[in-house]
C-alpha cells in the first residue's frame, strides 16, 4: 500500500486545527501508511497545544510539527517536503477539512498517471455563522466574484492552470524545484506554472473534495485578497504568458475608476462615463447577490453579498497595481 506525507503549513490556527487532524484521521486510506507533517509558523496561540492534545488521543496517527522560523507558507511547505519520506506527497491546510476518501482520490489519480499534480474541489464554508462570513463563503464560489476557477466554481476532471494545494510523487520536487520561497503568497500557483513549464500537468478531479473555512469578517477577507493581489503581480512579472482574464479585470476596473474619476475633473462631461460604469458594476453585484439568497434562502445576502465581492475585486486590484508601481520602483 501506498505512503503518503500530509504536509501542513499553519500559524495560529487553534480554531481549526483539530477538524483537519480528526479528517485525516478519518481517511479511508490506511492510518498507518499516512505520517502528517506540520510545519507551525511559531504559533502565539493554543495550535501547537490543540496538535499535542490529538497526539495523545490519537497516537495510532503518526504527527510530527518542525519548526517553520521563517513564517511563510512557502517556506513551511520546503521543510515539511524535506523531513516527509515517503513516495506521495499531499498538501493541505490548516483552514481544510478534506472528505474522507480525499487521500485515496488523490493517490488513484496520481498512480492513474492523470497528472503530475493533482487536487479538486473546495466546498467552501463560512468562517462562523455571521452574516459577513456566510456572505464570504457563498461570494467566494460565485464565477463573479472569482471567476471560472474550477476548484471553486466545479466542472469537469480536466487540466487546468492550478489547483488548490496539490498532490504530486517526490520525484517532482526533484525534477522542478521546491516551492518558491521569495513569494509569500501566490507560491502554488507559481509551482504549477513551472509543472506546465516543464510539460507536466496540473489536473483537476471533482471527485478530490475538501471544506474550506473562509475568513469571517470583511476586515479579514480584505488582509486576504490584498496579498493575494500584491504576490499575484509578483508572480506575473515573472511568468507574464500566464495571465488570464479573470486576473486581469479587477486591476482594470480599479484603474478605469481612477482615470475616469480623474478626467472628471478636466471635462466634466466624463463624469457620466463614471456614474454609467459603476452602475452597470452595481446592476451585476446586485444580481449577485439575489441569486445566492435564493440559493441560500438567505435574505441578507441581497445586501452582504454585494459587499463581499466589491470588497474581493478592489481590493485585490488596488493591491495588483500597488505591486506593479513599487516593482518599476525596483528597477
Amino acid at each position: 500500500m501506498t505512503t503518503v506525507s500530509v504536509i501542513v503549513p499553519c500559524y495560529n490556527e487553534q480554531a481549526t486545527i483539530r477538524l483537519l487532524l480528526s479528517a485525516i484521521y478519518n481517511q479511508t486510506h490506511p492510518r498507518a501508511k499516512i505520517d502528517v507533517i506540520i510545519a507551525d509558523g511559531m504559533s502565539i496561540d493554543g495550535t501547537r497545544q490543540k496538535i499535542k492534545e490529538f497526539q495523545t488521543d490519537h497516537p495510532d496517527l503518526s504527527i510530527r510539527i518542525v519548526d517553520n522560523i521563517h513564517q511563510s507558507i512557502p517556506s513551511g511547505l520546503n521543510q515539511a517536503i524535506k523531513v516527509s519520506t515517503n513516495e506521495f506527497i499531499i498538501r493541505l491546510d490548516a483552514h481544510s477539512s478534506p472528505y474522507a476518501d480525499y487521500v485515496e482520490q488523490c493517490v488513484e489519480a496520481l498512480q492513474a498517471g492523470l497528472g503530475d499534480t493533482v487536487g479538486g474541489i473546495w466546498q467552501i464554508q463560512p468562517g462562523s455563522s455571521g452574516w459577513q462570513a456566510r456572505a464570504i463563503a457563498a461570494s467566494a464560489a460565485h464565477p463573479f466574484g472569482v471567476g471560472d476557477a474550477r476548484y471553486r466554481v466545479g466542472g469537469d476532471a480536466q487540466a487546468v492552470d492550478t489547483v488548490p494545494f496539490g498532490a504530486f510523487r517526490r520525484s517532482l520536487v526533484e525534477r522542478i524545484g521546491y516551492y518558491d520561497e521569495t513569494l509569500l503568497t501566490n507560491e502554488d500557483y507559481e509551482f504549477n506554472v513551472r509543472i506546465r513549464q516543464a510539460g507536466g500537468t496540473v489536473w483537476f478531479d471533482p471527485k478530490i473534495r475538501t471544506k474550506y473555512y473562509a475568513r469571517s469578517t470583511l476586515l479579514a477577507l480584505a488582509h486576504q485578497y490584498w496579498r493575494y493581489g500584491f504576490w499575484k503581480a509578483r508572480m506575473l512579472r515573472r511568468y507574464p504568458k500566464t495571465l488570464r482574464w479573470r486576473q486581469l479585470l479587477p486591476p482594470l476596473f480599479v484603474l478605469s475608476l481612477l482615470v475616469l474619476s480623474i478626467l472628471s475633473i478636466a471635462i466634466p462631461a466624463v463624469i457620466w462615463v463614471l456614474i454609467f460604469e459603476l452602475g452597470l458594476y452595481g446592476i451585476a453585484l446586485i444580481i449577485a447577490g439575489f441569486q445566492l439568497a435564493l440559493r441560500k434562502r438567505d435574505i441578507i445576502m441581497i445586501l452582504s453579498v454585494p459587499l463581499v465581492i466589491a470588497t474581493m475585486h478592489i481590493t485585490w486590484g488596488v493591491a495588483f497595481l500597488w505591486s506593479l508601481i513599487r516593482g518599476l520602483k525596483q528597477i
